[in-house]
């Protein structure tokens, strides 16, 4: 899905997500938090399981993405959650079932997007709040393309075909995400000591 955000929403958030209903739910989220200008805008992701996220990472994007349109992809099968921009991957959440973390892949998700106000944490942790008078604010999409599994009359359209695709990284992708990691980067949970100071969450194990 290629995206063209509005530049005039320092403090709205733009949220594209994949996420089942109930209480126990699964989630996968793309978020663009606004920015002030002349400060570089922030990717944030988050993966939720069974109701429970707490698993973010964010990363500055290296261009300015209200200046044209940019692709932006999530690969979800039994194995991986995959997080590209570009065609770079940024971000993979493995399956951590083999110890103990419940894994989205048991509940039908929809795909949601919308702009909302933010401004208690997105923007320098609250501190900047949205300016009204600005509006009205847009995202504008193109190209849009959902390869999906379809969940109709309690059975999956995988079903028939055995098993989810098993797509993976090579080592061309992997370099690139490193790349990603170690200049944009701007927090890990999995690094959080103040956040976990007993120990990491056991699928930052696999990271």
């Amino acid at each position: 899905m290629a995206v063209l955000l509005n530049s005039n929403a320092p403090s709205l958030l733009l949220a594209y997500l994949l996420s089942s209903k109930g209480p126990t739910w699964d989630e996968i989220d793309l978020e663009f938090l606004g920015n002030l200008s002349g400060q570089p805008y922030t990717v944030h992701t988050n993966v939720f399981t069974q109701g429970k996220g707490n698993r973010e990472q964010q990363f500055f994007l290296w261009f300015d993405p209200t200046k044209d349109f940019h692709t932006y992809t999530i690969l979800w099968n039994a194995q991986r959650i995959i997080f590209s921009v570009d065609g770079t991957p940024i971000r993979e959440f493995k399956n951590a079932e083999s110890v103990g973390v419940p894994y989205p892949k048991k509940q039908p998700m929809r795909i949601y997007s919308s702009l909302w106000n933010a401004d208690e944490w997105a923007t320098q942790g609250g501190r900047v709040k949205t300016d009204w008078s600005k509006a009205p604010f847009t995202a504008s999409y193109r190209n849009f393309n959902a390869n999906a599994c379809v969940w109709s009359g309690g059975t999956s359209s995988c079903d028939s075909k055995g098993s989810w695709t098993t797509e993976e990284m090579d080592e061309t992708n992997r370099n690139k995400m490193k790349r990603v990691k170690d200049n944009y980067m701007i927090y890990n949970y999995c690094t959080d000591s103040k956040r976990f100071p007993h120990g990491f969450p056991p699928e930052c194990k696999l990271a």
